[in-house]
């Protein structure tokens, strides 16, 4: 059997050019936010807030839920950002908005500002917004993400991403942020895997508000 024949100077190896090749790919599939170190690790391992990872980039879509097929939204429960307890059903009878956050994430940065807005345009309404704050290993990013951008609501705590495995089929762990809205009998009525706009948020909402109690 004849040796290969000697490569063009400078040329890689064909397996390292096969890995240049698929990282490309990874990177223009995916979008990239900081994270907890390196998204095929499991969640809660590796490094703290601010570190870089790369997740699938959300949908882009909204998805509205007919009334009669909605599916009960599980009854997570935890602790918030002060370590005091939370609950979904807590509120029930109420519509709630579930944003889940993390403060490492630049599109959640972006989304923050209309969150605030909008809960303090349907809080009277009988809304109720909840964040999951995710992959945060400390909760004091969290909480000064909060302080900068002025969400007064309560967020459970779920840095091991547990909270958000519980919506498996509705959220995705990978795809952050999220929202979904559940109505007030505590089903899904709706979700959108990629930031929002104050507007949008508010068309989510509106016609689950206008539902009879």
């Amino acid at each position: 059997m004849g040796r290969p024949g000697p490569q063009p100077a400078g040329a890689a190896p064909r397996s390292r050019r096969y890995l240049l090749t698929a990282g490309a790919a990874l990177v223009l599939t995916g979008c990239t936010s900081a994270a907890d170190g390196g998204a095929d690790r499991p969640s809660g391992e590796g490094g703290s807030s601010g570190t870089s990872a790369t997740f699938p980039a959300g949908s882009g879509e909204i998805t509205a839920i007919p009334a009669g097929r909605r599916p009960a939204a599980p009854d997570i429960s935890g602790k918030n950002l002060d370590g005091e307890p939370l609950r979904l059903s807590d509120y029930r009878g109420s519509v709630v908005l579930l944003n889940v956050w993390g403060s490492w994430c630049e599109p959640c940065k972006a989304e923050a500002p209309h969150l605030a807005r909008a809960f303090e345009a349907t809080r009277d309404r009988g809304v109720q917004f909840l964040g999951i704050n995710t992959r945060d290993m400390s909760t004091e990013p969290a909480k000064d993400f909060e302080r900068r951008y002025g969400i007064t609501y309560p967020s459970f705590y779920d840095p091991r991403g547990e909270l958000v495995l519980r919506f498996k089929g509705h959220l995705l762990p990978q795809a952050i942020p999220s929202t979904v809205v559940i109505d007030r009998q505590g089903r899904i009525a709706a979700r959108a895997l990629k930031a929002l706009g104050e507007r949008e948020i508010i068309g989510m909402l509106t016609p689950v508000i206008a539902e009879g109690r």
